[in-house]
């Protein structure tokens, strides 16, 4: 009988413990097939700090380190600076990366750092319990904001991958997301193609993706989906933000 289709190697056979309709299970799954394909799976090294995916190294069948809350940027740097030739990636969430961890990041990235962020932006502090994050949207509700966000009081919400793009050492920003078919394979194309440049020692490369947190957004998994189609893919437009050598093509 032929295979239609088969597990990934590049994930363990370990059950997730994300809840149901959480994008980083799918993420997950993208990240190890990509590396696969790749023939990465022997020496490619995550980094993986505090978060919802602080458990990442039990389902990634690759090498993983845990880092610190935000931290995750400073470990890769020095990754990758004693490992020039294997492929290093950060997988990060929002609270993670655009709260505690914004100056390694910002920093990361102006140095033009030759790693991968995965920066999953679910708009809000998932594995804590609900708090608003630096990425919730305007009126969205959390713990710490029962009645909603307001820009008095909090700002409006960071677009991660366009403040990263006005950097120079920034060679790749993509934002995408992964709620049906069509985006997944966009997700998949924007991170083989922010590897492949990380790996042509191009400087930083940046993947945002759009992510749901059912759980604590008080949906259904279906209803969250929609959610991020109708709201955070308004304020976060998915596509290409900066590509430096297809900007240099159009020159």
């Amino acid at each position: 009988m032929a295979i239609v289709y088969q597990k990934t190697k590049g994930l363990q056979d370990t059950e997730l413990h994300y809840c149901p309709g959480c994008s980083h299970g799918i993420v997950h799954k993208l990240i190890g097939e990509l590396l696969e394909e790749m023939d990465l799976l022997d020496t490619a090294i995550g980094v993986c700090p505090v978060g919802c995916a602080v458990f990442a190294g039990n389902y990634f069948s690759y090498d993983t380190i845990e880092a610190a809350h935000g931290r995750a940027p400073a470990v890769a740097t020095a990754v990758k600076r004693t490992h020039r030739d294997q492929l290093v990636f950060t997988y990060q969430g929002d609270g993670d990366l655009a709260s505690i961890g914004a100056a390694e990041i910002v920093h990361a990235a102006m140095r033009g750092e030759k790693f991968t962020t995965v920066f999953i932006n679910n708009a809000i502090y998932g594995m804590t319990g609900g708090q608003m994050a630096p990425t919730t949207l305007i009126g969205q509700k959390a713990t710490t904001a029962p009645l909603g966000r307001t820009a008095e009081q909090a700002g409006m919400p960071i677009r991660v991958a366009e403040m990263l793009a006005t950097l120079d050492g920034c060679v790749y920003a993509e934002r995408v997301c992964v709620t049906d078919i069509p985006n997944l394979n966009k997700a998949k194309k924007a991170l083989k193609k922010a590897f492949q440049k990380q790996m042509n020692n191009e400087g930083f490369t940046f993947v945002e993706v759009l992510a749901t947190c059912p759980t604590n957004w008080g949906m259904t998994p279906l209803k969250a989906v929609e959610w991020l189609k109708e709201n955070m893919a308004a304020y976060y437009p998915l596509g290409v933000i900066k590509d430096v050598s297809a900007q240099a093509e159009v020159r």
